[in-house]
């Protein structure tokens, strides 16, 4: 919900990292967020849940890899 949240606002995703159990919004701003950005006009619970499931896998390995490290990539991959 963070990284959506965030990416809606116009922040520099590159430099935000989550923090474990910090909890931002209320569970209705998390479901509109989740409504807004699953891609599916009329979205089942299980759909939700596994966007959600899913967005949380790619975005913890992202946050894991070197790759994705601003401070290790620097310029190299600018605009990537």
């Amino acid at each position: 919900f963070q990284y959506l949240k965030r990416h809606d606002q116009g922040y520099n995703l590159d430099t935000f990292c989550y923090e474990a159990h910090s909890v931002e919004g209320s569970p209705a701003e998390c479901l509109q967020q989740f409504l807004l950005h699953c891609g599916i006009t009329d979205p089942s619970w299980s759909e939700l849940r596994n966007f959600a499931w899913f967005l949380n896998v790619q975005l913890r390995d992202c946050e894991a890899s070197v790759f994705c490290n601003p401070d290790f990539v620097q310029d190299t991959l600018q605009g990537f």
